[in-house]
């Protein structure tokens, strides 16, 4: 349960990849991979969208058509793309960041978007000696956060503010899925909130490999020409596209299951160590502990057979997804549960969570 990225392709994902046409992608002639990027460029109402080998490159080819080198991006501190890109946005697009609190507000969910934060850090037009804001980048749902949803209003509004300042959005939707299915929220209705969304297959729809970005037909052209300067160019690339349909005919819906496991192993954990998540909060497929000596828990656990993420000294992350079923759910919070009641109790009650 470290995360659903380890998920492995199904029977019926295989034979499809198996069976799929293909052709050169980079010369525009892998039939299989045009269907899948004209489908999600649809499914977000976006005019065109691209392939690409994983949702950290989707991130740079949509920041890097927003922003310019020395422009600003702005995010908030846990962002994956501040967070979990080895500073690929500075290092390849000379792009600079700057970052507001991933809790707001007092009692906000890690990862909530809030409006009136972010339009306070807007300064498009700085002068000769400041950086100018270019972009505002938004991830929905948060991966640090804990799976935190942004509600589609204040994406809504947000869209509206810098559109009103002149600023452009990007939504890191690797998780989008989990969010329009929580929310029941259409995707074209997340896609009009930002100027270019990345999504992920490779994560809740369990495919092995592949992102999109998507986007009016000239950023995404502009960006099918940095894909190839990264290395990104690949040839057949039907195979892994056909994955990534199959995915999209069969593994959206599911994952409601995936967001009520993950609900019930919170509220079995908070049972066994009131505090150290809000079940509550937890609405999608990732949960958040926080708890003493996190990776002593995770090492522990692993010796029994569960593995979970150890994010910081008081972090621990577990993720549902197409492999963990009913039953392995159930015994992960057997597992979890009996770990965590035996930790010493804490004379404060629980840590302030710290940052991954």
């Amino acid at each position: 349960m470290r995360s659903d990225t380890v998920s492995r392709p199904t029977a019926a994902m295989r034979a499809a990849m198996a069976a799929a046409e293909v052709g050169d992608d980079v010369y525009g002639e892998d039939p299989t991979t045009t269907a899948l990027e004209e489908r999600v460029a649809a499914l977000l109402g976006h005019e065109a969208a691209v392939f690409a080998p994983s949702g950290s490159m989707t991130n740079v080819l949509g920041v890097r058509t927003l922003v310019e080198p020395g422009q600003e991006l702005i995010c908030d501190s846990l962002a994956h793309v501040v967070r979990a890109e080895l500073g690929a946005h500075a290092a390849l697009g000379g792009v600079t960041t700057r970052t507001w609190p991933s809790v707001p507000r007092p009692g906000a969910p890690a990862g909530l978007v809030d409006p009136d934060v972010v339009e306070a850090m807007l300064t498009p037009d700085a002068g000769p000696y400041l950086v100018s804001t270019a972009a505002v980048a938004v991830e929905n749902t948060h991966n640090f956060g804990g799976g935190t949803i942004t509600p589609l209003a204040a994406l809504a509004d947000l869209r509206e503010r810098t559109r009103a300042a002149g600023v452009a959005v990007h939504l890191d939707g690797a998780r989008l899925w989990n969010a329009a299915v929580a929310d029941g929220v259409d995707l074209a209705d997340y896609g009009a909130c930002a100027d270019t969304v990345s999504v992920c297959l490779s994560k809740g729809l369990g495919a092995p490999v592949g992102s999109l970005l998507a986007g009016s037909a000239e950023r995404v052209a502009r960006a099918r020409t940095l894909r190839k300067r990264l290395g990104g160019g690949m040839r057949q690339t039907g195979v892994l596209a056909a994955a990534g349909l199959h995915a999209l005919d069969h593994h959206v819906d599911r994952l409601a299951d995936d967001h009520r496991r993950a609900a019930a192993l919170a509220r079995t954990c908070a049972d066994a160590r009131p505090g150290c998540v809000d079940p509550a909060a937890v609405r999608s497929n990732i949960v958040v502990l926080d708890v003493p000596d996190a990776a002593g828990v995770a090492a522990r656990a692993a010796g029994r057979g569960v593995r979970v993420s150890s994010l910081g000294p008081r972090i621990l992350r577990l993720v549902t997804h197409l492999d963990v079923d009913d039953d392995d759910a159930a015994r992960a919070g057997e597992v979890l549960a009996e770990l965590l009641a035996g930790l010493p109790d804490e004379p404060d009650g629980p840590g302030r969570r710290q940052q991954p």
